[in-house]
């Protein structure tokens, strides 16, 4: 297919398909007969071949187009500016929408220029026709049921698409918090298991002190608990819409009660608090709001990829690598090496973090690229952040279902690492002294002995104490080592500390 063949997707190529002819003010064009859409719909087919992928790959925005004309219908059937049975049928259509019909006929592609009229004439299209069908009168029958006059009366593209781009945001984010919390409560169920599981913490990639596999765990789940009530926070904003604006602002051909009456059936019909902007010139303007919203996605895929990261780290191997805790194996990991398993969950998530840190860079330069009473790339705009909650939306869910939920830990594995390390003498520094500290663990390096039979074999602890104080729980932090600490007296041998209140250390 070259770039001058219209691309109907609903109509292929076949010359033979039975077509109806519309006109606008550029000429006439042949649709597809089948087609709800019709000419403004097919110009935009023609002109941007761009993505080939249609917007009815984001069902919520179709559905927030629908519920946005079918607001407007019963606003304008309020107040006189409509005919009782065409905003009947209207709205008849636009429950069909919502319910799930006629989403394959949402055709015109994602990127798109004009600010997104074709979209917005996708949707008055799509409704005007399929009501006409319901009047029982042809498709193009326009004096009917008109797509401007009827469909999309008292608006413009101009606050059609903003408000359907940030009610769609809504829907989206609110299911994105939803598979958020469930990946907590998967991480924070690992935590409870893993609670007892003594592990080598790492900084900068090499040993540091003894933390539990469970604190780990519990850690991500906190971390990623935080992106909930940020994400939370975004969606006030996303409420505040320009719906009686119109073209830029002053409300041209809209009734001055429209506004009100519009917001009021949007909220109704949508079960969410809608605001009418206090500035309609500079709402229709302004794309702040994306980059907000667009920069807490970024800010959550930063954190979960890091999270990822760290999976992988963990689970390397599985015997030249970390190895502490095993990945359910989804998959062959090679077309080469017989038994490879990779960790392609984690991997996928990263990926999809990497797309979300992309299309913030691009909405941040579509923001500032609008000019004077309108941002004309609100298209791509939507696009990247619909596609970033929903990629952030799947990843959850899959890293979940097919990772998290299936991880194991290597008690043993963990459990050796752990009498090996010298990381462990950082509990006795309170007693014995950083330089001694230090000291044992350089023996213990070169000599690959205990921390606890060396510090027994110095004469610095007894082996009771040295067992109390290397106890899993005092070195995980899960019981405090101690409470402050004094010297009794300067010692020249090895500067002993004990705890202050003259605890022997058998409490």
């Amino acid at each position: 297919m070259n770039i001058e063949t219209p691309l109907f997707p609903a109509w292929g190529e076949k010359a033979s398909e039975p077509t109806r002819t519309e006109r606008d003010s550029l000429g006439s064009m042949e649709i597809p007969a089948a087609a709800y859409w019709g000419i403004h719909t097919g110009r935009a087919l023609v002109n941007f071949p761009i993505s080939r992928r249609p917007i009815s790959i984001y069902p919520d925005l179709v559905v927030a187009l629908a519920r946005v004309k079918q607001a407007a219908a019963m606003a304008n059937r309020e107040l006189g500016a409509l005919d009782p049975a065409k905003a009947e049928v209207i709205g008849r259509v636009c429950e069909e929408i919502v319910a799930g019909g006629l989403h394959e006929q949402f055709v015109v592609g994602v990127i798109q220029g004009g600010a997104g009229t074709s979209t917005n004439m996708n949707a008055n299209e799509v409704i005007a026709n399929r009501g006409l069908e319901l009047l029982g009168r042809p498709f193009g029958g326009y004096e009917h049921l008109h797509p401007i006059d009827d469909v999309n009366r008292s608006q413009s593209t101009n606050d059609v698409y903003p408000t359907a781009i940030k009610l769609a945001m809504v829907f989206g984010v609110r299911r994105l918090i939803e598979e958020q919390r469930r990946l907590v409560d998967s991480f924070s169920a690992k935590g409870r298991e893993f609670a007892e599981v003594l592990k080598v913490g790492r900084t900068q990639l090499q040993d540091a002190v003894p933390m539990t596999l469970g604190q780990e765990f519990t850690g991500f789940a906190h971390t990623l608990e935080e992106d909930i009530e940020r994400l939370g926070e975004t969606i006030p904003w996303l409420t505040e819409i320009n719906l009686g604006a119109t073209a830029i602002g002053t409300g041209i051909t809209a009734d001055p009660r429209y506004a009100e009456a519009v917001r009021r059936h949007l909220s109704a019909l949508t079960g969410i608090r809608m605001l009418t902007a206090p500035d309609l010139v500079e709402a229709t303007s302004d794309a702040g709001v994306f980059m907000t919203l667009s920069g807490t996605l970024k800010r959550a895929a930063v954190k979960l990829s890091k999270i990822c990261n760290d999976l992988r780290l963990l689970s390397s191997g599985p015997q030249a690598g970390l190895g502490e805790i095993t990945l359910p194996p989804r998959q062959a990991g090679s077309s080469i090496m017989p038994g490879k398993v990779n960790p392609v969950i984690p991997e996928v998530v990263n990926q999809v973090a990497f797309s979300v840190i992309g299309a913030d860079a691009t909405v941040t330069a579509a923001a500032e690229a609008g000019q004077l009473q309108l941002n004309a790339f609100e298209p791509v705009i939507a696009h990247s952040v619909l596609q970033s909650v929903m990629w952030l939306t799947n990843g959850c869910m899959t890293l979940r279902l097919n990772c998290v939920d299936g991880i194991r830990a290597n008690v043993s594995r963990l459990a050796s690492q752990v009498e090996a390390s010298v990381g462990v003498v950082t509990a006795l520094t309170p007693y014995i002294g950083y330089a001694a500290s230090a000291a044992l663990a350089h023996t213990a390096l070169t000599t690959n002995s205990s921390i606890a039979d060396l510090v027994v074999a110095a004469g610095l602890l007894s082996r009771e104490e040295a067992v109390r104080l290397l106890s899993p729980g005092r070195l995980s932090g899960l019981v405090p080592i101690t409470a402050a600490i004094t010297v009794v007296a300067d010692d020249p041998d090895n500067g002993k500390r004990t705890p202050a209140g003259g605890d022997n250390l058998a409490s």
